[in-house]
């Protein structure tokens, strides 16, 4: 069949605008079809858009036959425009509906659907990440981004509110960040570039220039993981900031992440009502752990993890029954941490570094910055590095560069924690991991 265009139709209500004291207005309201009834003397369809829903009701005496068997056309899913007249309406839901004067189909939805963006009928994750555009329709898909995004608004506007200066750091770069066994290697014109990692160097660099500097942007992991909470691309929240310590970041990152969770407490209580999520505030201070600490907490309870060891995720999880909520695992073995970490003074064999935890689950990861030339060069090397490659970048350690710390927050596992999903493919629009480069 054709299908029409906009043309000169504008939308002059949403859905969850329509109400019974609107009895007798003229609306024009546009969405996608759910329900669809033939109950004899009256058709009837349910019109969803991004605010909520609103029934479209077409008394068979009443309308005109055109308008009927336009409704009698359609199928789940189906884009319409619906012109027509508000009436209440106490046996409709929310208790008025609209009654059409004309109805145009913009774009028929094939049959049978994939799967219902209803929710009604339940699919595997795979199955929904497939025919992800779909997925997306549904309220508790759409309620976990309204979450993230929330979550991130209030970063962002912490973080400006603090002097920050929002950056855009290259995503092609010719060098690692932290090492070349995660890369994802690319052709570059006539040489080989790769996807970054982070913008771990170029935020160290900028701290010259601003002092105080913020990214949200892609990172890119070539890790052949296969679990629950990794992606081989994700969103990452980095931060930098000139004349500070580990300690300056964390006290930042914690409140950040208080802030985070209040603006969805309070902004999305329909949200989480919908995912059947409780959130709870985290209290602060949090916990703050050293690493041989939590390996000694760890060992009361039975596992045994052997020094200078990073934690594997049984461990992890473990750690979290114990400890619970936001906490900081600090001072962790400079072996295992990436080069650009400083050493402690006192202890050259500990590092000035932390991880943000949530329970199990590692959100962000950071510490104070190697900001004089000559121990980085040193450091690259110890981690089998090639200062060659970092020739560029160490320029900016003979010219100057403060004393810096930061860190990066994963904003995909945060959503996690704030929506209560267990996979972290649920809180990305479309996955990418190690099996996944589609839709």
């Amino acid at each position: 069949m054709t299908v029409a265009r906009l043309g000169d139709w504008r939308r002059t209500h949403q859905a969850a605008d329509i109400r019974p004291e609107m009895e007798g207005e003229e609306v024009v309201v546009m969405g996608r079809v759910g329900d669809i009834r033939d109950l004899g003397g009256i058709k009837f369809f349910i019109l969803h858009d991004v605010s909520g829903f609103v029934q479209v009701t077409a008394p068979k005496q009443k309308t005109p036959q055109a308008i009927l068997d336009q409704i009698s056309k359609l199928t789940q899913e189906s884009s319409v425009a619906v012109r027509g007249k508000v009436v209440r309406a106490s046996q409709a839901p929310r208790g008025v509906e609209v009654v059409p004067s004309e109805i145009k189909i913009l774009n028929l939805a094939e049959t049978p659907l994939p799967l219902d963006p209803l929710g009604r009928v339940k699919a595997n994750l795979d199955t929904r990440l497939d025919a992800r555009a779909l997925d997306l329709r549904r309220q508790e898909v759409r309620a976990i981004f309204r979450i993230k995004n929330v979550a991130l608004q209030a970063i962002r506007e912490r973080l400006l509110s603090l002097g920050f200066v929002e950056v855009h750091t290259p995503k092609i770069v010719a060098t690692a960040t932290e090492s070349g066994a995660a890369l994802f290697p690319i052709s570059y014109f006539e040489r080989e570039a790769f996807l970054s990692q982070s913008p771990q160097l170029y935020k160290e660099v900028l701290t010259g220039a601003f002092e105080r500097v913020f990214e949200v942007g892609p990172i890119f992991r070539a890790e052949e993981h296969d679990t629950t909470h990794h992606l081989n691309e994700a969103i990452s929240v980095d931060i930098e900031v000139a004349y500070a310590t580990a300690s300056d970041v964390m006290d930042i990152l914690e409140d950040l992440i208080v802030r985070a969770f209040k603006a969805v407490a309070d902004r999305c209580g329909s949200e989480l009502e919908t995912l059947d999520h409780r959130l709870e505030v985290p209290k602060t201070p949090f916990p703050r752990i050293t690493y041989t600490e939590a390996l000694q907490i760890l060992e009361k309870a039975g596992v045994k993890i052997r020094w200078g060891e990073d934690l594997p995720t049984p461990a992890e999880r473990k750690l979290g029954e114990l400890v619970g909520g936001a906490y900081f695992i600090t001072d962790w073995p400079l072996a295992i941490k990436p080069f650009y970490t400083m050493p402690k003074e006192e202890d050259s064999k500990l590092s000035e570094s932390f991880d943000l935890m949530y329970d199990w689950l590692e959100l962000a990861s950071g510490g104070t910055r190697i900001h004089q030339h000559d121990l980085l060069v040193r450091q690259l090397k110890s981690k089998g590095l090639n200062p060659e490659s970092f020739k560029s970048h160490l320029l900016s350690y003979r010219y100057g560069l403060p004393p810096h710390a930061g860190w990066g927050l994963g904003l995909d596992r945060l959503t996690m924690v704030l929506t209560g999903r267990e996979n972290i493919r649920e809180c990305v629009l479309f996955p990418r991991d190690r099996r996944r480069l589609t839709p």
